[in-house]
């Protein structure tokens, strides 16, 4: 057997090779055990599941894993948005939430996100815990579980709605009335996964004239991953351009990630978004809390930050390390780059139903403007112009070879650009005079190296991706 990993955001592994049901079962009785030890007297758990292959059969069994230890299990009625699994631990006062899920990844993965009793993702000290104990486990016997309705006659599993409670929580985060008074005229897709009906059926409480695609469930997600990146969204950015909308939207398979789309179909940088909302949410709740991003983000953030006299956190990449920020009460918005953010008073996870709805919410109290002219004014006020991009870089085996000598032997100037300073949180980040930088971080998983850059247009973009090629030996 493959050994089993979490990663950045949970354990993901292909359907029918690594990913099996006796698997599923096999890392929920670590879990359970991790429960019963640390989640207090009569803990209780949240069980959901997205619209892939046979995901609400995995989220059953480990339903019955859980009850059988004794836990008593709340089991989502229908597919659910990562959020709406996190927001409801809270509402409950729950140990622990599983999610049966593989986010954005292709259709023939599936996975589980365990969160703990904060609702956000657990960190590595849990999964490195509950890794050991699976291995154990390997070496005993797996006692047969009680049948499903067994156990829900019992009251060890009882079947939830968590929908309601989720949206009228939305309803508190998200002026409303303002998006009612704009009128805007959306397009959304739903890339066949969980957010359809929750989406959806709030922008059309809002007051907004919405054109819903990929609103059924179809678990081969259209022949591709339910990623709401820009090749991905080639669609609906030509719907949204014949149609005269005034913005395109989109959630991952989760609905715990974001994508949107001007009103002329273009793709808008999820670090763009981030600098938006966090300007929009201190002049708008009045609030003044700082802003926390992971080490890859752009630090357009900063500039907001600095704009408003608000502190910045810098965190190692993934939301489990952000969210603490929002469970702290810290800040007023936590996001990364890979367009997963969550604001204060919500949950510690990614939400990108809440986010959607924030954007929607922005533009509405612009007028129906352009985000580009959005993103245009904000540089002018910030006083400054900054460009992210990022690229994963394939590496042959030679190259991934030489690639630890070479960042070990860091260069005093980049692109004829003098290094600062160098951050070494996660990867290699590279300062350089003038505040560009560049970020150099190796894939745990795969021959790629991921590379993420700021400048200050796109022409320094393309020479700083030429130098750090040339670094990098690629």
């Amino acid at each position: 057997m493959k050994p089993i990993r979490f990663g950045t955001s949970g354990w993901r592994d292909i359907i029918a090779d690594n990913f099996t049901f006796a698997n599923v079962r096999l890392v929920t009785r670590a879990i359970a055990e991790y429960v019963l030890a640390e989640g207090g007297p009569e803990p209780r758990v949240v069980v959901g599941y997205d619209t892939r292959f046979l995901s609400e059969d995995f989220a059953a069994e480990a339903a019955a894993v859980l009850a059988a230890h004794g836990i008593q299990t709340f089991l989502c009625d229908r597919d659910v948005p990562t959020p709406v699994v996190a927001y409801e631990v809270i509402r409950r006062g729950a140990a622990a939430g599983l999610n049966v899920t593989a986010s954005h990844n292709p259709p023939e993965y599936n996975g589980l996100k365990f969160s703990g009793p904060l609702g956000g993702p657990v960190q590595p000290a849990v999964t490195d815990r509950i890794e050991a104990r699976v291995l154990e486990l390997l070496a005993e016997l797996e006692a047969p579980c009680p049948p499903l309705e067994e156990l829900e006659a019992k009251g060890l599993v009882v079947r939830i709605d968590p929908r309601p409670a989720y949206l009228a929580r939305l309803r508190e985060l998200v002026n409303f009335s303002e998006i009612a008074a704009a009128r805007l005229k959306v397009a959304v897709d739903l890339l066949y996964g969980t957010a359809r009906g929750y989406l959806d059926q709030l922008l059309l409480e809002a007051g907004c004239e919405v054109h819903t695609m990929h609103g059924s469930r179809n678990p081969a997600f259209g022949g591709h991953a339910p990623d709401p990146s820009e090749e991905n969204l080639q669609e609906l950015a030509a719907v949204v351009r014949s149609g005269g909308f005034h913005l395109g939207l989109a959630a991952d398979g989760d609905a715990d990630r974001y994508g949107i789309l001007d009103r002329d179909g273009s793709f808008i940088e999820p670090n763009y978004i981030l600098a938006l909302l966090l300007q929009h949410l201190i002049k708008t709740r009045d609030r003044h809390g700082g802003v926390a991003r992971s080490v890859a983000t752009s630090h357009l953030l900063d500039a907001v930050a600095r704009h408003q006299s608000v502190p910045v956190y810098e965190t190692k990449v993934g939301f489990k390390y952000l969210g603490d920020y929002i469970t702290q009460g810290k800040v007023v918005l936590s996001g990364e780059e890979s367009a997963g953010l969550s604001i204060e008073g919500h949950v510690p996870e990614k939400d990108g139903i809440l986010a959607v709805l924030l954007v929607v919410e922005m533009v509405a109290m612009a007028g129906g403007r352009s985000v580009q002219s959005l993103l245009e004014a904000l540089y002018a006020e910030v006083g400054t112009v900054i460009r992210a991009r990022r690229l994963n870089l394939h590496l042959s085996h030679e190259q991934q070879e030489r690639l630890a000598g070479r960042l070990k032997d860091l260069p005093a100037r980049v692109a004829g650009l003098r290094v600062v300073d160098v951050v070494t949180l996660e990867g290699s980040k590279l300062l350089l005079e003038g505040g560009s930088w560049i970020l150099v971080r190796p894939s745990g998983t795969e021959p790629v190296v991921r590379l993420y850059i700021d400048a200050h247009s796109e022409e320094q973009i393309e020479e700083l991706t030429t130098a750090a090629r040339k670094l990098l030996g690629i």
